[in-house]
């Protein structure tokens, strides 16, 4: 039987994508006043930090190209980074296969303590894989209101 941790991420990635999928690459691109990231950017942290917090902290192999750390890690600011953003369809299209991805490494291996536990910015201390990806769970959906936001701003 497939976990519920599965299926929720599955539910949420599938109201992420869509809800991007009908962005344009200028759109996503927009950021409106009082607002310090775009919805290219939210979209790519979001996969950025399930990557990273899927296989990175386990030290297992992750899908990360290059880029991706200097425009999608925490912190960062499209209007500071003087760099060529990925397609939406780029982001898009590592989204679309990341659930899938993480199931078939860690179908049998939730309960598994990583490698490096990690403690969120509110003092949640993170250590299982399950736990990791729990919280992503929340994460996703920030980041996915974020986008509506930007999205009714840009478009209205």
């Amino acid at each position: 039987m497939r976990d519920f941790i599965f299926e929720h991420l599955d539910f949420v990635r599938n109201q992420t994508l869509n809800v991007i999928r009908q962005v344009s690459d200028a759109e996503a691109e927009m950021i409106p006043e009082g607002i310090n990231n775009h919805i290219k950017w939210n979209a790519g942290h979001i996969y950025y930090t399930l990557e990273s917090f899927a296989f990175v902290v386990n030290g297992e192999p992750a899908e990360l190209p290059e880029a991706y750390q200097k425009l999608f890690r925490s912190g960062t600011k499209p209007r500071e980074i003087e760099a060529a953003w990925p397609s939406m369809e780029e982001i898009i299209q590592h989204l679309e296969g990341q659930v899938r991805r993480i199931e078939e490494r860690y179908a049998h291996r939730l309960q598994e303590t990583v490698k490096s536990p990690y403690t969120t910015s509110k003092g949640l201390k993170l250590t299982t894989v399950e736990e990791f990806l729990s919280f992503c769970l929340y994460h996703e959906g920030m980041h996915f209101d974020k986008i509506k936001t930007i999205l009714n701003r840009v478009t209205y």
